[in-house]
């Protein structure tokens, strides 16, 4: 399967960041991509207000947002995992979020435009960062899905969903392989330090202990002037090899996946099968 992986450097101004990303999906489609990934809060980066509306406006799949997504792949003919929007809607679990909260939710969408999988941010990002907004509270506007892992089952791999903060809690990622996924994605808004000091060796630990492929789409270049993110979205391979990355700044970039490769790897170490806890 050939995939692609796109970084954007989204703002404030949804219309422009939506003509953004419907154009780097078709860069994505014309250069043979099957599989496309965009990053965490591809519609919008910057400010609070207005969260709550944008997650009413897409509690059913005819949703502004989840629309423009299904639309997109169908028109395209590709899978595309929509990075992340917000929702009000009950999550899969039967968890609705808390009151002036959101969850931020990824979507699986399938060639013909039909919502196929979900998944809820389950970690969020509540730390402190030395960087130009210091202080990081997704609680305030966001709530935490549930506590369990959730794949899409395409018709050559199986996915494993994730989002941003997700990548420093390795349980997640094993759950996630137990349940037959071989590729992981990413979709992400990592602050340039903290992407910096640990984007890659995160991405490269995730897929090597796993044994799978990473998909990691990033916010990649300076949103305002006290927001920054990392970029460096990559496609990494079983081994820890990176097979694709553009440093900042929009763009697409592309790999093909080698199942055969992955199955042979962990044939010939079987590290999965050697756990003992």
């Amino acid at each position: 399967m050939k995939v692609a992986v796109i970084q954007m450097v989204s703002g404030r101004k949804i219309e422009a960041n939506l003509y953004a990303a419907s154009e780097l999906l078709k860069q994505a489609a014309a250069g043979g991509a099957e599989l496309v990934l965009l990053p965490e809060n591809f519609y919008r980066m910057g400010g609070k207000r207005g969260w709550l509306a944008l997650g009413q406006q897409n509690t059913s799949p005819d949703g502004y947002l989840r629309e423009f997504l299904s639309r997109q792949a169908s028109s395209l003919g590709l899978w595309v995992v929509g990075g992340t929007l917000p929702t009000t809607e009950v999550d899969i679990q039967e968890r609705a979020p808390l009151p002036d909260r959101v969850f931020t939710s990824c979507f699986v969408y399938s060639p013909e435009g039909a919502e196929v999988s979900r998944y809820d941010k389950m970690h969020l990002f509540d730390v402190d960062v030395d960087d130009g907004t210091g202080r990081y509270r997704e609680s305030d506007t966001y709530s935490a899905g549930g506590d369990q892992p959730v794949i899409a089952s395409l018709p050559d791999v199986t996915l494993g969903l994730s989002i941003c903060y997700d990548l420093r809690f390795p349980e997640l990622y094993r759950a996630l392989s137990e349940l037959g996924a071989n590729v992981l994605v990413v979709p992400s808004a990592f602050t340039y330090a903290t992407g910096q000091a640990h984007w890659e060796v995160l991405l490269r630990a995730r897929a090597i202990e796993n044994q799978c492929y990473i998909l990691a789409a990033n916010q990649g270049g300076a949103h305002s002037s006290r927001r920054r993110t990392w970029g460096h979205s990559c496609i990494v391979d079983p081994w820890g090899e990176i097979l694709a990355q553009i440093d900042a700044g929009p763009g697409v970039i592309f790999a093909d996946l080698d199942m055969s490769h992955l199955e042979t790897l962990r044939q010939e170490m079987p590290v999965l099968a050697h756990r003992r806890l």
